[in-house]
This record gives C-alpha cells, structure tokens and sequence, in this order.
C-alpha cells in the first residue's frame, strides 16, 4: 500500500469506505476527514463547553457517520474537534515523539494495528488503563482484539476500534466466461479450507480465462492474504524475530511465488494507480478483500461493474486491518476522554459504524445487531456481508504481534514479493532482497 502502514489501505480506501454498504448511506462519499467537528481549539471550548480533541491518520469514520454529533447531542457540556494526518507513516513518528515529552497530544489518540505492540510495549505508562472505564466490557471484544493492546500486568491502554476479516471478492462475469460457478456459496466451495485450493481455481480460470485478464490481482495481495490467517508470523511468544524461520511465512511466500511464476497475477501493486484502473477495466477476477475493502472496489470499479462482483468466504480466516483508540495520560481530560473512547468503541457505536462506513466491529457483541445480522451489499449481488464477515471473524486465530511487523511486512511484500512479480526475478533473488532490506532497518 503505496508506503503503507497495514491502515492507510483502510484509511485511504475510505474515500470509498463511506459508499461501502449501499443503504443507510451518507452523503459527501469522497470527504477526506480532515475537517473539525467542532470550532473548539482544546481546553474549554468558546461556549463554556470542555472540548475534547480526537487525533487520528486517515478516514476513521466517526465524523462522517454522525458519532460525534451524537455524543454532542447526548453530552451538552461538551465539544469534540477531530485532527487527522492522512497517512500512518507521518502520524505514528509524531505520536511517539509527543508522547515522549508529554505535549502535542490530542484527548484521544488513534494506534494501528502494526504499531499497537511497540505502543503496549513501549509506552503503556504514558496511557490511561481504559479497562477501568466505565461502560468498557472486556467481553464484548474479539479476545484477541484486546489482548493486543493489554500489558503483561493487566493494563489495557487501547480499545478496539474494527478489525479485518477476509473474504474474497470475485467478477461473476469474469468466472462465468471462464466456466466457473458464480453462485457465492460454490464459489468458496472451490477453495474452502486450503489456499493451494484457491490457487489451483486460479489455474482452471487461465486456461479459458476471458482476454487480457488474470486470476488474482497481485502476488502481494496472495501474501498478505495466507500470512494473515497465521498465529505467528513474523516473531514468537518470546519477542524474537523469526520470520526467516516461519512456517507462515514460508507458506505465504511459497503461494505468493506459485502465483507469480505460475502467471495467475495481473502483476500490479495494491493501492497504486494502475491498481485502481484495473478495477474500472476489469483485469482480473479475484482479490482478497476484508470489509474496509468493499466500498473502494466500489468506487474504483464504478457503476458499470454494479453487480458484476460478489463476495465469498476466503479459503482460511484471517484479519487485515484495524485500529485503536488511546488516552494520553498527559491528556487535560483523561475522565471526559476515556468516556468517549468507550462510547465511540461501545458495540452499538460500533455497528453504526459498519453500516455506514463498513468498519467492521471488534465488539463481538456488536453481530448480532441487525446493523450487522442483517447487513447486506446491493453493489456485490446482496451479498449477506455482515454473516460472511462475521464468521471470518469468529475464525481469525490470535496473533503474536511485535513491534516491527510493519517492517517486516512491508519489505517482504514491496521488495521481495514485487520483484518476483513484476520484474521477473527469481523466488530465491526476491528473498534475498527481503531479507537483506529488513536485517538493515532491524539493524541484524
């Protein structure tokens, strides 16, 4: 994802994020999130009222989706001004630098996924425990979800904004010419349970594959895909770095390097702009897609794709994607700060968020809210997405998080597995090149 942090393919797909569910819409589908919800500049706003500010990177949604003008409306005596910095690359350095001194901090700081083991691990003193809370349930969360941002003594100083649980999105026109089935139901069944399954569809779709399209969209996009559905990946329960090592990785990399050599890729790089033209003319038929993931096909394919796409369950769960909400304890308004972080993360709040801007919840309590139970997507067919998404979520195993994931990550998909893709090199070349780039940032 262009320089990517896993969130800002979230974030910068949420131009369209705000389109992803069809009804219960808003208005205003490619706002950047990055004006105020109040003209209130931190301390006691200019009408008597405590004004609480929100620092996030990107699109979170809340804005859009009306949440603080609802916790206005239900909190008088308080305002709410949003800050955000587009990208998670340029925001997280800052937020760990003012945390280090203590100023700069908004009320409430937004923490991606990549980053919430350094944040636990690192800075948990400078937090408030949100598990203190009132209204904070630690069962109404995935368990996993808030493990990640709990400290070996019990602390939680993050709470679970959404999470992203994968499926797979497919052009039934696409599938259909190739002599595939398109029922969604079918579909899964070709791959269910095994991701060399999914790639062996794939070579059944090249061998009528329609003019100038491929199986799947990127070599990247298939790693990232297997790897996400993995326990441990890139360190072990010890904090060690094993990635070289990894039996999830080995896997992930193995399929990624079968769908590059084996030419079932389209070749692109995900969140580029020949990424987001191929959408619009249908290049390939396949790709990965968590929830987040909806409203930008949607709006990269446009109308004349509108129900050419569907959704179906990815061969194994697994997660791509979410965020957290923090407290500074430098913050002037830990208590009002806290009150909001539970509110916004609560599961209704959390469900609202979903049907208007498919931030799928983290709140486990939240699907069975006919907000989820009984969300569906007119763009990909009807398509039950609130069933399919929530049983991937119940699937996705617990993961061992450090502190440079995104490091690792990043390199093995926008070194190694791009130039086995795209420039034709050797699996073993492409490693290398990984390896050799993530031992300098890791300095090994």
């Amino acid at each position: 994802m262009r320089s990517r942090s896993g969130s800002f393919r979230r974030r910068a797909a949420a131009l369209a994020a705000a389109c992803a569910l069809g009804a219960g819409l808003l208005a205003g589908c490619a706002d950047d999130g990055r004006g105020d919800s109040s003209s209130g500049s931190g301390g006691t706003g200019t009408e008597g009222r405590t004004t609480l500010t929100v620092g996030v990177f990107g699109v979170f949604g809340y804005r859009q989706a009306g949440l603080y003008d609802e916790y206005m409306e239900l909190n008088p005596d308080i305002a709410i001004k949003e800050t955000s910095i587009e990208r998670n690359e340029n925001y997280y350095p800052q937020l760990l630098t003012h945390l280090a001194t203590g100023s700069g901090l908004a009320d409430i700081q937004a923490v991606e996924v990549a980053n919430i083991a350094e944040i636990t691990a690192t800075q948990a003193d400078r937090l408030v425990d949100l598990s203190k809370t009132a209204g904070v349930r630690k069962e109404d969360f995935i368990p996993w979800k808030w493990q990640q941002a709990t400290t070996e003594d019990g602390r939680t100083v993050g709470l679970g904004t959404d999470i992203g649980p994968m499926a797979i999105c497919y052009r039934k026109d696409l599938f259909r010419e190739a002599g595939l089935p398109t029922d969604r139901e079918e579909v899964g069944k070709l791959w269910a349970g095994d991701w060399g399954k999914y790639l062996q569809t794939g070579r059944k779709y090249q061998r009528k594959a329609p003019d100038g399209t491929a199986f799947v969209d990127s070599a990247g996009g298939v790693y990232k895909a297997v790897v996400a559905g993995s326990p441990k990946r890139y360190y072990d329960e010890n904090g060690r770095v094993v990635y070289k090592d990894s039996p999830a990785v080995r896997e992930a990399w193995g399929h990624a390097m079968d769908a590059a050599t084996g030419k079932l890729t389209a070749r692109l790089q995900q969140f580029q702009k020949d990424w987001d033209q191929a959408y619009a003319n249908g290049r390939f038929a396949t790709v990965s897609c968590p929830p987040w993931m909806l409203g930008y096909i949607k709006e990269k394919a446009g109308p004349r794709s509108a129900d050419q796409w569907d959704v179906a369950a990815s061969p194994k769960p697994g997660n791509w994607g979410g965020s957290f909400l923090t407290v500074p304890a430098a913050s002037r308004h830990k208590e009002e700060a806290a009150k909001l972080a539970a509110w916004l993360t609560a599961p209704e709040q959390q469900a609202k968020l979903f049907a208007r801007q498919a931030s799928f919840p983290s709140a486990r309590s939240a699907y069975a809210l006919p907000q989820v139970a009984d969300a569906r997507h007119p763009y990909f067919g009807d398509a039950p997405t609130g069933k399919i998404f929530a049983a991937a979520a119940r699937g996705v195993p617990a993961q061992i998080l450090g502190p440079k994931d995104l490091v690792i990550d990043q390199n093995i998909v926008d070194i190694g597995v791009l130039q086995v893709d795209q420039q034709g090199k050797s699996p073993e070349d492409g490693w290398r090149a990984a390896t050799r780039t993530i031992d300098n940032a890791l300095d090994q």
